[in-house]
């Protein structure tokens, strides 16, 4: 880990590194700014930032090359390079993104191949072979295009820094023919539908979860991560910007919580209008009675959340998904997933004339065009008035 710091010299702002590099030598460059102390030191802060992540790839990169270069005299295996690139990704990605690696490299790719081509070198991997496991993937095991081009995603990037550090002469996956793409398209709840589900959850352990994401349109991560400290009664505001997500990592399950969202975008402020703000209130006056009646069993490891059981445990992202097809299923309503009250979040808002920017807003999107790709289509409502407009003046 390449650590920093600013140093003040002749009035100006320096940059100092620390860091042991992949000899086991103790390294402390410096370099100067050439920025003045005076108001200055954010953007002096800045550029360490960006030194010392350059130069931790740096270092990484060496050693990622000498030990799969020296170690293996540059006849690795590309099942075991394929672990080791994922052991050097480990620390510089967040650990719900490695847990996604892990998951497709370690149980999907490297099994296949370990299988179908044992001790095939890095070097000799060609686009045909990626192409035949994409092949079986899609034709044996049944699973999605949109599933493959994931894969596509971890094997190229792989194998880009393979070739970045001279391992391999090209990348093979450049070469190779993604399948095509399929959009994903829900059937969200209309207002009648959202209705009746709000009736059914009123009282359980999936009501909270439910409106937030179904009326405030919040992630499964976002709901689960929404702590007393985000609400304002005062200026009846609610702020988005804690999460917890939940990953299998290093073959464990694990909880992370962290103070960002999944983008810049994410972190929004909200309305607290007044049907939610009695329903805090419920809740805060239950979890204070649930405390006091368990006493020391109850669990205060989780008292500055909103969304805890009857014994003060936080509620499990994995419970959402898991619990809330079943509730459906038991009331006769129709399936959807836990995500899908996001759509239907969303979709009621645009047939009811909420401009776009206005939604992307609401949800958090970093990028306009993905929330009118996602869900300008599903409201045929619009379209249908839209064509009676014209309708008048189509040809007799």
């Amino acid at each position: 880990m390449v650590a920093g710091h600013l140093r003040n010299r002749n009035g100006y702002w320096h940059l100092v590194l620390s860091y042991v590099d992949e000899n086991g030598v103790k390294r402390t460059p410096s370099k100067t700014t050439r920025l003045p102390i005076k108001n200055n030191k954010r953007k002096a802060e800045e550029m360490l930032q960006a030194w010392r992540a350059e130069m931790n790839d740096e270092i990484q990169e060496k050693v990622m090359a000498r030990k799969t270069g020296n170690a293996y005299g540059g006849g690795i295996r590309f099942t075991k390079y394929l672990a080791d690139w994922l052991k050097m990704m480990k620390p510089s990605v967040e650990a719900t993104t490695y847990a996604a690696y892990e998951m497709t490299i370690m149980h999907k790719i490297i099994p296949y191949f370990d299988k179908t081509h044992p001790n095939l070198p890095l070097r000799e991997v060609t686009p045909k072979h990626i192409q035949d496991y994409y092949t079986y993937e899609l034709e044996v095991n049944g699973i999605s295009p949109n599933t493959v081009i994931r894969r596509h995603a971890n094997i190229r990037k792989a194998l880009q820094y393979a070739y970045k550090t001279d391992l391999i002469k090209t990348n093979p996956a450049d070469k190779v023919q993604r399948p095509k793409k399929i959009p994903f398209e829900s059937i969200p709840y209309n207002g009648e539908e959202l209705e009746q589900l709000f009736k059914a959850v009123k009282g359980t352990d999936l009501e909270l979860g439910v409106i937030l994401a179904a009326f405030y349109g919040l992630r499964r991560s976002e709901a689960v991560g929404l702590r007393w400290d985000a609400i304002d009664f005062d200026r009846k505001v609610i702020t988005i910007r804690h999460t917890v997500t939940q990953a299998r990592v290093d073959g464990k399950f694990t909880e992370i919580a962290k103070d960002r969202t999944k983008t810049k975008s994410s972190h929004r402020s909200l309305p607290l209008v007044p049907p939610f703000e009695a329903l805090l209130m419920e809740l805060k006056q239950k979890q204070a009675e649930n405390r006091k009646l368990c006493k020391r069993s109850y669990c205060e490891d989780y008292s500055d959340y909103v969304y805890v059981n009857a014994m003060g445990k936080r509620i499990k992202p994995a419970y959402l998904t898991q619990a809330f097809p079943v509730f459906l299923e038991q009331h006769g309503m129709r399936h959807i997933r836990f995500h899908d009250l996001r759509h239907s979040c969303a979709t009621l808002l645009y047939s009811n004339g909420v401009a776009l920017k206005d939604i992307q807003e609401w949800l958090g999107h970093s990028d306009i065009g993905t929330t009118s790709n996602i869900y300008t289509h599903l409201d045929y409502n619009s379209k249908i008035n839209s064509a009676n407009k014209i309708l008048d003046y189509f040809p007799q």
